[in-house]
């Protein structure tokens, strides 16, 4: 069953087994099954290189959801799907395709406005045809003279038009600068092209007399590689004349207000938020009583950047029910108060973090739904060594996650980086910013300058979050040093801001928030059954969506008892999670020979993991303890691999990592997600749930799936179940009795993510060892501290707390033998 065929498509088989390894008929089992939230039956694909959910919204008594392909201004194979309560999902007969993300409810004619689609509050739909209004449509908004009647519609390429609500006539009011993207000239006679700088356009709201949208990208070839190139744009027009303002050159997503869906219901006077970022941190936009205002907040996870803007998907500012707004933004679940305004800014704070990609979210029937991201085919420009020459999925696809709203507090433990600024230019006693100081429990800021004589950094805070600042003290800062200051628990605010008593260039003040991260080392027993190095008896094998249109995953199985290998062969995982041998040795050889866990992509030596990245960089990564006795037990495991749009996944030394696309920072930005004991042999997306090769013939389980002959299994959840794996744990170093040359600095060795960390510094020589901490995860290297070691006597050094940093190196002044062996906690 195809959803991308052109015939329609009846409603799909509800009822599916309990336990694969035991099936049920359908009579006996009441519901369709789900793993961690994931019901593989509801999965949707499409013919092209990605198939991301656009919008997810709760619409008379249905779940309404969006597909879209990766860039297709006037259409493509993608649909409009209904689901029943009973999670049936239909696919509309009539559904036209495209890049849709835009979502509104029009209360005046009782309408949904999702993609092109126009619902009415019987689920009759009716659609406006690409051919009348082209475009990647992203953002819906109130119209701005004639609300009961009309409503405005965005492209990601500054389409704009004007839609009447009763009859669908489409107007024109910028035309969509698609044609100019490809070389193509502006159709003569028309409206006028919107000139905005920036591409790839997100959110679209209105009040206060003027429409906002936001865009998140630039088309400049640079940002196809450097994530700190000026990109994207919040813009404002007052709906009558042939130019916008330019409110600011930065990227941005979501434009939303008090309103949500249903816009702001006092439109002259409710606020408008933007959430956006740039290279240093993530920036809020507040237009309050007719003036913007911005303040900064701090990343959890670097994945969202890239200059291009396509690392984003649809972050947004949603209400679902609770007391507060929820915003998801660059990987973290968000408190938003939906009465934030310059006098009443308190309120937002960090939740938890996540790693599935999230295209649009709702409550509905009690539940949490995410409309994720999952399994693309293009993969983009997320390729590298370490994933080798793996083919893809071989059908771009993805999947709903079903969940509580309690998910959202349960997740990673909340982290924030990010900077007031990098290495620029500022003027004397002119304030910063507003950067978030609540909500984390571990504040540290690190403060630099390229001045030649000593500068004082000085610090307000906003503690209510009603614009009112008193001081928080002073921070002198040595020319040619850095200096760390640390924000005690008992300092609380809203917002703290920074200042400098004279103008000085070269200035950076980079924030490192975390909260305490509460995990044992223990993983839950949802992991029971992947293979451990006391494991003798399992199976493993490469995972892989096969293509053809068949939406089905291939599994390239081998059995394997007391060490040898007694069975082999070709098994399929349908959509009834039901894994099958198939007796096909052509597939089971293509499946080896395409998707192989690539060899020699890592080294290993007693001090630590080394990764040598594609542009030839050296980076040094823990183990857990253990873990090398794995690396020797265990032929090759698979490294890196996407499982979720444009991120990789990467597992080495006992270790999960998210990974960003080399363009959003790659390795430099790599941060630990959880730690584990399992030699896991293989992983992929298929249908949403995250699948492991790799597990014990005696397993069972709800997340174990085994084949109908008993032979070979996988583990199925889905992708944030690994933060329930266990707390980030490992030792290792730069040096472990290294013969290293003075003067020379370690490679660098990852800091970030770890709770307590100590090093342990041993020689055979008299020597000082300075320690070095990348601060900005770009190569901004500072001394933290200079120690005087004598030979064979061990010094133990514990970093605080509140510290963190991206990397740590060393260096010593005389060479020998020398260990800096790291244990974090």
């Amino acid at each position: 069953m195809h959803r991308h065929s052109q015939s329609s498509l009846v409603v799909i088989c509800l009822m599916f087994v309990a336990f694969a390894a035991n099936p049920l008929s359908a009579a006996e089992h009441d519901s369709p099954r789900q793993i961690s939230g994931i019901y593989p039956h509801l999965a949707y694909w499409n013919n092209h290189g990605e198939c991301g959910t656009g919008a997810v919204v709760p619409w008379a008594n249905k779940l309404w959801v969006i597909t879209y392909g990766p860039h297709f201004p006037n259409g493509s194979t993608d649909k409009l799907y209904s689901i029943s309560t009973d999670l049936a999902i239909t696919p509309f007969a009539g559904s036209v395709g495209g890049t849709p993300a835009n979502r509104m409810i029009h209360k005046e004619s009782n309408q949904l406005l999702i993609g092109p689609y126009v619902v009415n509050h019987e689920g009759n739909v009716r659609v406006i045809t690409p051919d009348a209004m082209p475009g990647r449509l992203t953002g819906n908004a109130r119209h701005l003279f004639d609300p009961a009647n009309k409503a405005y519609y965005a492209t990601m390429e500054e389409g704009f038009y004007e839609v009447d609500l009763n009859s669908l006539d489409v107007t024109t009011l910028f035309q969509d600068s698609q044609g100019q993207l490809r070389g193509k000239k502006p159709d003569e006679g028309t409206a006028p092209l919107a000139n905005l700088p920036g591409y790839h356009g997100k959110g679209l709201y209105s009040g206060q007399g003027r429409l906002i949208y936001a865009n998140n990208g630039d088309n400049a070839r640079e940002a196809l590689v450097r994530p700190d190139v000026p990109s994207g744009c919040l813009a404002e027009w007052d709906g009558k004349s042939e130019t916008w303002n330019i409110i600011r050159r930065n990227q941005f997503c979501d434009v939303r207000g008090p309103g949500d869906l249903l816009g702001n219901p006092n439109p002259d006077t409710d606020p408008i938020w933007a959430i956006g970022w740039d290279h240093r941190s993530l920036i809020l936009m507040l237009l309050d009583e007719g003036e913007w205002t911005s303040y900064r907040l701090p990343k959890a996870s670097h994945c969202y950047d890239g200059a291009h803007g396509w690392n984003t998907e649809w972050p947004r500012i949603h209400d679902i029910g609770l007391a507060d707004f929820n915003m998801t933004m660059h990987g973290m679940f968000w408190h938003f108060p939906q009465t934030f305004t310059r006098a009443n800014s308190a309120g937002i704070a960090p939740r938890s973090t996540y790693l599935k990609v999230i295209g649009d979210y709702c409550r509905w029937n009690d539940q949490l739904v995410f409309g994720c991201d999952d399994a693309a085919q293009s993969e983009f420009l997320n390729k590298r060594k370490a994933k080798g020459e793996v083919a893809g999925p071989g059908q771009s696809h993805s999947n709903l996650w079903f969940t509580s709203p309690e998910i959202l507090d349960e997740l990673g433990t909340p982290i924030g980086r990010g900077a007031l600024w990098i290495e620029d230019q500022v003027a004397a006693n002119q304030p910063s910013e507003p950067y978030l100081f609540s909500g984390f429990t571990k504040r540290n800021v690190c403060l630099t300058h390229g001045g030649k004589t000593p500068i004082t950094f000085t610090f307000e805070v906003d503690r209510q979050g009603n614009d009112q600042w008193t001081s928080l003290g002073e921070v002198t800062v040595p020319a040619g040093k850095a200096v760390w200051h640390a924000f005690a628990e008992s300092e609380q605010g809203a917002w703290i801001r920074v200042s400098l008593d004279q103008t000085c260039e070269k200035v950076t003040a980079q924030f490192q928030y975390a909260n305490r991260d509460e995990r044992s080392d223990e993983p839950n027993k949802m992991f029971a059954g992947i293979r451990t190095e006391k494991s003798t008896d399992y199976s493993q094998g490469i995972v892989r969506v096969r293509g053809d249109k068949l939406q089905t995953m291939a599994f390239s199985a081998v059995q394997i008892e007391d060490g040898k290998v007694v069975h082999q062969a070709f098994y399929e995982l349908d959509g009834d999670l039901r894994l099958t041998d198939k007796q096909d040795q052509a597939a089971f050889q293509w499946t080896n020979d395409h998707a192989a866990i690539p060899e020699g992509v890592m080294d290993s030596d007693d001090a630590s993991i080394l990764y040598i990245d594609d542009d030839g960089n050296r980076w040094r990564l823990p183990r857990t303890r253990g873990a090398k006795m794995m690396e020797d037990q265990f032929g090759p495991l698979r490294i890196s691999r996407e499982v979720a749009t444009e991120r990789d996944l990467f597992n080495c030394g006992g270790i999960f990592y998210e990974l960003p696309a080399g363009n959003a920072g790659g390795m430099a930005k790599v941060r630990p997600i959880a730690s584990h004991p399992f030699a896991i042999h293989d992983y992929c997306s298929y249908r949403g749930l995250m699948i492991v090769s790799g597990i014990d013939a005696d397993a069972k389980g709800e997340h174990i799936i085994r084949s109908d002959d008993g032979r070979v299994a996988v583990w199925a959840g889905v992708i944030d179940d690994l933060w329930k794996l266990g707390k980030p744990t490992g030792v290792g170093g730069p040096w472990k009795a290294t013969t290293v040359a003075a003067n020379v600095p370690s490679d660098p060795y990852l800091m970030t993510g770890f709770d307590s960390k100590t090093l342990m510094l041993a020689s055979d020589a008299d020597t000082k060892i300075t320690i070095e901490v990348d601060i900005t995860g770009t190569g901004n290297w500072q001394t933290y501290d200079v120690v005087d070691l004598s030979a064979g006597k061990n010094q133990k050094i514990a970093f605080a707390d509140d510290f963190q940093a991206y990397w740590v190196r060393l260096t010593s002044s005389a060479p020998g033998k020398m260990t800096g062996q790291l244990t974090y906690e």
